[in-house]
């Protein structure tokens, strides 16, 4: 019978002091660890990591400063946080692990790191083993500043401009990190003020939308565990969302509040690689995230994804459409049902299940902009009556990650094929 696994908690956000206030209540159950990694120095090849551990006889605190050879966060997962949440996870006076994560680490990543990278310090012997055979992810936490949130999430700030890039070429904005980290948040903890009511009625609502169904809370106010044990059945807890995946989950408000609103945009018909690289300037200005898969006439057999946050946007594959794979049973039987299911409402007998699907988050962009700027980017009639063997000899814009994918160099990347900023 194999063992249970050990809770796992993540606590993230953008301030180490807000990620430090939420992780320290969670000590006060015996057989509690904290662990924090402090990458701030990671560029040259040095982490600091603190284990807190709550025992019979108080909290004991363990500092060590870790060195990797090649300064990377891929390093610092795999050669020192993985393997110890494999010890940790074996230990039979760890009941708990919390994970209180510097603002550079993404929980997204991380949780799929845990669950899908092979430790290395396995026996020659053929087995695999992860960190996620040993604990279970219960629950991500994100502590936020209402003062000072939706100004990161929908900014073009880079990382590296406000001091937390973990290394000289991490070229991630604050806002793609603020978003991805409360995305994979099944509880909020929200500390400060607004600076007036608008502001606090304009983050409500834009936390209404991206987090439909997600508990908040004010930071001190409730015990971090009040949160967690009444989580609902259908909390992610460190789930790794699929480009497929619903983009309206939870039933998010559809109507407009406090000037903040979600605009759906639906085709039946693909983009011109061309007029939506153009386009794509509509949803980086007043818009606080874009979701959503594309059809790109040049790409006609490949899925491909599009996200953005505040001024950050990022491009990629998202893989083969149902309609490429034909009666192989083999590859049907690899689909998500849910996905299966939603194609089949759709299917149309020239182009399958290829489509447009976009859910926009704006709060200053106007919805109409949105929609006659996408709807003019998509192929004409003649260009449809043209056929994909016409649009394969199109310019492509989007074509350099497709054809020569490059290693992924950011945390959010490592899980989603090939990847890549949009200049």
């Amino acid at each position: 019978m194999t063992a249970p696994r050990t809770s796992l908690v993540l606590v993230t956000g953008l301030s180490r002091e807000l990620t430090a206030r939420a992780a320290t209540p969670l000590l006060d159950r015996p057989g509690t660890v904290v662990v924090h990694h402090d990458v701030s120095g990671l560029d040259g090849g040095v982490v600091v990591r603190t284990l807190r551990e709550a025992g019979p006889h108080g909290v004991t605190e363990h500092v060590a400063a870790i060195e990797l050879a090649h300064g990377c966060l891929s390093c610092t997962l795999r050669l020192d946080l993985l393997p110890l949440l494999r010890t940790l996870g074996r230990r039979p006076d760890v009941s708990r692990v919390v994970l209180e994560l510097d603002p550079a680490l993404e929980p997204e990543h991380l949780c799929w790191s845990i669950e899908n990278v092979v430790l290395d310090d396995l026996p020659d012997d053929g087995g695999t083993e992860t960190a996620g055979d040993s604990v279970q992810v219960t629950g991500v936490l994100a502590a936020l500043d209402a003062g000072s949130w939706f100004d990161a999430a929908t900014g073009e700030e880079a990382m590296a401009d406000v001091g937390l890039a973990a290394t000289a070429d991490d070229e991630r904005t604050l806002a793609q990190v603020a978003i991805g980290q409360v995305e994979s948040a099944d509880a909020v903890l929200v500390a400060g003020q607004p600076a007036d009511a608008w502001s606090g009625a304009r983050l409500t609502a834009v936390l209404d939308r991206l987090l439909p169904g997600v508990p908040r809370a004010r930071l001190g106010a409730v015990h971090p565990d009040a949160l967690l044990t009444a989580l609902p059945r259908d909390a992610r807890r460190g789930r790794v969302s699929s480009p497929h995946d619903p983009l309206l989950a939870g039933q998010p408000p559809l109507d407009e509040d406090a000037g903040v609103g979600l605009v759906r945009f639906a085709a039946d018909r693909p983009f011109h690689p061309e007029r939506l690289h153009d386009a794509l300037d509509v949803l980086l200005d007043g818009v606080v995230r874009t979701r959503g898969r594309l059809w790109l006439a040049t790409q006609h057999d490949r899925a491909v994804w599009l996200e953005s946050a505040g001024g950050g946007l990022r491009v990629g594959d998202a893989g083969p459409w149902l309609d490429t794979l034909g009666d192989d049973a083999e590859l049907w039987a690899q689909v998500d049902p849910q996905r299966a299911a939603a194609a089949a409402l759709r299917w149309d007998p020239v182009f399958g299940d290829r489509d447009v699907q976009l859910v926009v988050l704006t709060h200053r962009q106007s919805p109409m902009a949105i929609t006659t700027t996408l709807f003019a980017a998509l192929l004409t009639d003649a260009e449809l009556a043209a056929g994909p063997d016409l649009w394969a000899t199109w310019p492509d814009p989007f074509g350099e990650w497709h054809e020569d994918p490059c290693e992924a160099s950011t945390p959010t990347d490592l899980h989603v094929t090939d990847r890549e900023e949009h200049p």
